[in-house]
């Protein structure tokens, strides 16, 4: 057999390369795990950023709601009042 051939020592010349392309795997898999971690980090930050304007578009939404409660409340009286021009101005 050529393994007794050859000393422990020894690597074929594929036991090489693939070696070298583990290592390379490794590497590479290293660095899409500190990507990821990068990328984590910027997302928090992206929501906790989003989270700070909750309150704020709370805020705008009770202002909206009271806003649209009062022009509801205009409304009818505005009309009964254009009602009652309009037909003193007819006759």
């Amino acid at each position: 057999m050529s393994t007794n051939n050859r000393s422990q020592g020894e690597k074929t010349y594929f036991e090489q390369q693939r070696e070298l392309v583990l290592q390379d795997v490794a590497t590479n898999l290293e660095q899409v795990l500190q990507n990821m971690n990068t990328l984590n980090r910027s997302l928090e930050s992206v929501i906790a950023v989003g989270n700070e304007f909750g309150q704020v578009e709370g805020l705008w939404s009770m202002f909206e709601n009271v806003m649209a409660q009062q022009q509801q409340q205009q409304s009818p009286e505005e009309e009964g009042h254009t009602q009652a021009h309009t037909g003193a101005q007819e006759k």
